[in-house]
């Protein structure tokens, strides 16, 4: 397959893969197409261990890192990270720390003895910084931002060392805001994509963003593509490539935790829902105890981000520790109900480019009659 991505990249196939896991990123990039590592969740000195390990194991193939450097958030203007931290923990309110235990509680989630270290990590300006520090000094060919356009000086800073940047965005305002900082690829996600994401559906949203940004931006196909005839019809929509991240999740590399892995299995495509339940914005997750308890009429609401997340941190590896399984959840698409077997991620890469050929000759088929 040659698109104008796969020149930029010099890969072969146009499939960039999301994952939180060092493993796949190797895995998918030396498939053929390109991984990248999700840096949310590890500090600094995390990140720079997970780099050098697909340093080491990719075979100099090119991958890429994504952060989280949203726009906008609550407590952006209250100092550095450690002040931010401190400030807004006691901003949050007592009703949603006793709704929180209540609930833990009524499904025998022990109390835990540790504080949650990592309740800040990636989600703000301060935070995610030193993460594109720890980028920037490995050999990556993409720096991908996923909650609104990231700061002009960061993609300044990551063409002058000769990275791509892309930006992930659900309408085309937000795609014209991507492309105003610099932004050189603009990933178009839909609603049906895992995480956070909007309210319009993929199919209408990928010709209204390539209209949007021009002929000269690269634009990725997201939301709901886990096949590959999904993959032919976000190229027919304009794309040059697709954008993929739920799909990974029961790979054989993939570290989905235990409890997580039979849910995504046996869910069908009717088994998410867009809460703000963990984050304070709207993203898809698995619909589960813990998502129908925050809709609830008990629910005090969702605290603005970082706040819900900081809120929460502690009680998700609670959660995942415990005995009851009804509140686990995990971010993921409506493709879950395609994602059934655990496979290679090589060999994911591979299914996707059959099916997609093999789509293509159906519609040239279907052309020359």
């Amino acid at each position: 397959m040659r698109t104008r991505v796969t020149e930029l990249f010099g890969i072969e196939y146009p499939i960039f893969a999301f994952s939180h896991c060092r493993d796949v990123v190797a895995a998918v990039s030396r498939a053929g197409g390109m991984g990248v590592l999700g840096a949310l969740y590890f500090t600094p000195e995390e990140l720079e261990l997970e780099l050098k390990w697909i340093d080491e194991n990719v075979g100099g193939k090119p991958y890429g890192v994504d952060v989280v450097m949203p726009a906008k958030y609550e407590g952006a203007d209250l100092g550095d990270a450690d002040e931010l931290l401190g400030k807004l923990q006691g901003m949050i309110p007592k009703e949603h720390r006793e709704f929180l235990e209540n609930l833990l509680a009524e499904h025998g989630v022990e109390p835990s003895t540790e504080k949650a270290n990592k309740a800040l990590l990636g989600w703000t300006d301060q935070t995610a910084r030193p993460q594109v520090e720890v980028a920037l000094k490995h050999p990556i060919a993409l720096l991908a931002n996923a909650l609104g356009p990231p700061p002009a000086d960061v993609v300044e800073l990551a063409h002058q060392h000769g990275v791509k940047v892309a930006g992930l965005a659900s309408t085309a305002r937000h795609a014209r805001k991507q492309v105003a900082v610099g932004v050189d690829i603009i990933v178009a996600q839909g609603t049906e994509a895992g995480g956070h994401t909007g309210e319009v559906s993929t199919m209408v949203l990928i010709p209204e963003v390539v209209d949007a940004v021009g002929e000269d931006t690269i634009v990725l196909a997201a939301g709901g593509i886990g096949r590959g005839r999904q993959l032919a019809a976000g190229m027919a929509l304009g794309a040059d490539g697709a954008w993929t991240g739920s799909i990974w999740l029961t790979v054989d590399e993939a570290d989905t935790p235990e409890r997580a892995m039979p849910k995504l299995l046996n869910a069908t495509s009717r088994d998410t829902v867009r809460s703000r339940a963990w984050t304070g914005k709207p993203a898809r997750f698995l619909k589960t105890a813990w998502t129908e308890a925050w809709e609830s009429e008990k629910s005090p609401g969702y605290l603005p981000m970082p706040m819900q997340f900081m809120l929460v941190a502690d009680a998700l590896p609670r959660i995942a520790r415990s005995g009851d399984g009804e509140l686990v959840t995990f971010p993921v698409g409506q493709i879950v109900g395609s994602m059934n077997q655990v496979k290679p991620a090589a060999q994911v890469v591979y299914d996707l480019i059959e099916e997609y050929v093999e789509a293509i000759e159906r519609l040239n088929t279907i052309t020359e009659a």
